[in-house]
């Protein structure tokens, strides 16, 4: 997918290398210039092709593709795709719960991968930036070229990149707000997750939004992007998410873990700008509070 960058240079930076001018004022990885050199015509000094090494002047115009020369590595599936944002870098939307971010692709299995190079084209690659479990559903970021994705990536974890989430847990967290701040590591061979000593650092902040009936629903926003991270820290606290069969038990009132993607706040790393996107409580988890008379966030 072809994507270029282009920047007029000031005053302050005459005299530099390209390779730097790249680096700091455009972003791109080290690794990402190395492989510009193989890439013919990629970088454009005043519309001519131009070295990483060569020295750039004041009023010159650097212009470099940033795209990525392969493609998509999803067959494309026609899926429902609920777009929330989106522009030339960047796609946001809200994933439904029936739906893996990765999988059988080319089995024809509906996933995130294979609705998105649908819609964009098979010479886009899928660059998720938050993963999301296939039962969770809400809001999620791509970028549309390893080099946003890259960019991206850096903001995770930061308040350049911030995700919020909101779960119906099975239990009242005491306090009712506050932070989890327990490492998390494999549970030996297995595929699941748990609180150990020697795991890594995790950390989730909670409020308590409404009780009742043994339920809760909690506002919640992960400091740290581990597996299954949210899933885990409530399960060691005894609040386990509804519906989790993994870490707490199957529920006859919602067919998966009751955990949604809510809202998603990033500062573009091209233009400075706060994008801001949510998407709307899903119906059985919204059905699941009517239920039981909880007020919804």
């Amino acid at each position: 997918m072809s994507r270029r960058l282009d920047i007029e240079i000031p005053a302050g930076l005459d005299g530099r290398k390209i390779r730097s001018v790249l680096q700091t004022q455009l972003g791109l990885s080290a690794g990402l210039v190395t492989r510009l050199k193989h890439r013919e015509g990629a970088v454009l000094l005043n519309g001519r092709p131009a070295k990483t090494l060569d020295t750039v002047h004041a009023g010159d115009r650097l212009s470099v593709e940033v795209g990525d020369a392969g493609g998509s590595a999803f067959a494309p599936v026609p899926a429902r795709l609920s777009i929330l944002w989106e522009d030339e870098d960047i796609l946001i939307l809200d994933k439904p719960a029936d739906m893996a971010v990765h999988g059988r692709s080319d089995k024809g299995e509906p996933t995130v991968g294979s609705a998105v190079a649908a819609y964009l084209g098979t010479a886009a690659p899928f660059h998720p930036v938050n993963r999301l479990d296939r039962g969770t559903t809400g809001v999620m970021c791509a970028a549309k070229t390893g080099y946003m994705h890259e960019r991206l990536r850096r903001l995770l974890h930061t308040e350049g990149l911030r995700r919020e989430y909101l779960a119906i847990t099975q239990g009242v967290p005491e306090p009712r707000s506050g932070v989890i701040d327990l490492p998390i590591g494999r549970r030996g061979e297995e595929k699941r997750f748990c609180v150990r000593e020697d795991g890594a650092a995790s950390l989730t902040r909670y409020e308590t939004l409404a009780e009742g009936d043994g339920l809760a629903l909690l506002r919640l926003r992960p400091e740290t992007g581990r597996t299954h991270q949210i899933r885990v820290h409530l399960s060691h606290i005894g609040c386990p998410i509804l519906g989790d069969r993994l870490y707490g038990r199957v529920s006859a009132e919602i067919a998966r873990p009751a955990l949604h993607s809510s809202r998603l706040t990033l500062v573009h790393p091209l233009t400075g700008v706060t994008v801001e996107a949510a998407a709307p409580l899903p119906e059985d988890m919204r059905a699941v509070l009517e239920r039981h008379g909880l007020a919804q966030a």
